[in-house]
């Protein structure tokens, strides 16, 4: 940093994704300019929310951690979404991530954007040393009640994984497994395999809903997802019901 850089270099220095140099870092604290010391508030707080990242991602994995020691390496974590809306299937899927897998900011799939969802859903499927899917559609919800509708998708999503030597899952007791598993309240802000299931469940159903709005543009399902939304409740209302509805849940509007 033989000459004084632009406020832009220093910007392009500090945000690259090449840790800083202590030595520049010096200089730059030492620079009276206004824009110089904003960068440098900016880069701090980065670091800050990094940081924070780091000890979330940290605090997740405890579950996995302590299987993972004990030489359990395909534990999977299972979600499913979808027990609310009004119409659409009820999805579930199951997640084995490896002992290194590490994505800073993964959560609950209800606690991130749209946009980070799809990336984040990207990026599990691709590293997952396996991952399946489970759907229960909305006939079989109004046979079997959404419960064990649920349970169902679980199962199936469980079932087309090759090996499984743990399971944890989002708060439901699955009874039928053959090997170990825990049910965690609050599962997918708690393990990080839940919590993948839960995204890669979320953008599965979400892409379902949005082929449903094609054959059904006027209930808006690829916003809604098949809640009962204020628009989506007046669609049903001048429209009637479609084979995606779940008729148990609109007894007084199905005749």
């Amino acid at each position: 940093m033989k000459d004084k850089w632009t406020i832009n270099q220093i910007k392009n220095y500090l945000f690259s994704d090449e840790k800083a140099s202590q030595d520049i870092l010096t200089k730059l604290y030492s620079d009276p300019r206004k824009g110089v010391k904003k960068m440098l508030t900016q880069y701090e707080n980065r670091l800050k929310a990094q940081q924070a990242e780091e000890e979330h991602f940290l605090e997740i994995s405890r579950f996995e951690q302590e299987l993972w020691k004990k030489d359990l390496t395909h534990i999977v974590g299972v979600d499913e979404v979808g027990r609310g809306p009004l119409a659409g299937p009820v999805v579930a899927a199951a997640v084995i991530l490896p002992n290194n897998f590490k994505l800073l900011g993964i959560n609950d799939s209800k606690k991130l954007s749209k946009k980070k969802r799809e990336l984040y859903s990207q990026y599990i499927t691709t590293h997952a040393l396996d991952y399946s899917i489970g759907v229960v559609d909305a006939a079989e919800i109004d046979q079997i009640n959404i419960l064990q509708a649920s349970k169902k998708a679980m199962y199936q999503a469980i079932n087309g994984l090759e090996q499984i030597d743990y399971v944890l899952i989002d708060a439901v007791k699955l009874e039928k497994l053959s090997v170990p598993s825990d049910a965690i309240i609050k599962g997918d802000q708690k393990s990080i395999s839940i919590a993948a299931a839960s995204i890669v469940a979320k953008v599965t159903r979400d892409k379902m809903m949005e082929n449903i709005h094609e054959e059904y543009p006027s209930y808006a399902f690829n916003k809604n997802s098949g809640y009962g939304t204020k628009d989506h409740l007046k669609a049903i209302e001048d429209n009637g019901l479609t084979s995606y509805h779940r008729r148990s849940f609109l007894k007084s509007l199905y005749n």
